[in-house]
């Protein structure tokens, strides 16, 4: 499914802004660019889900195959959440320091 690896994707993008934000918090400040770009991805990820979820039922397979991709997909927007919270975390350290 295209829409896993449009996921897959997502979560790549996310944790590299995670990556890029982590030295910044050393510093208190510098990190917003970062944290605002993981909401927005976290965003689309969820959009992605929906419509992934969506096109399951309309395509009419096997039930047990929806089953399995649906697991797929909230597995994978669980990973993104994940990127998500850690953004929340890093703006709540720098808020606190600066």
């Amino acid at each position: 499914m295209l829409q896993a690896q449009a996921l897959a994707k997502v979560l790549v993008d996310a944790t590299r802004q995670i990556e890029l934000a982590i030295p910044r918090v050393r510093k208190f400040k510098g990190i917003s660019e970062y944290t605002v770009e993981v909401h927005r991805l976290e965003n689309e990820g969820d959009r992605i889900v929906r419509g992934a979820i969506a096109s399951l039922f309309e395509e009419g397979i096997d039930p047990m195959v929806v089953i399995r991709w649906k697991d797929i997909f909230e597995l994978l927007e669980d990973a993104i959440d994940a990127t998500e919270r850690v953004a929340f975390i890093l703006e709540g350290i720098v808020i606190k320091n600066a």
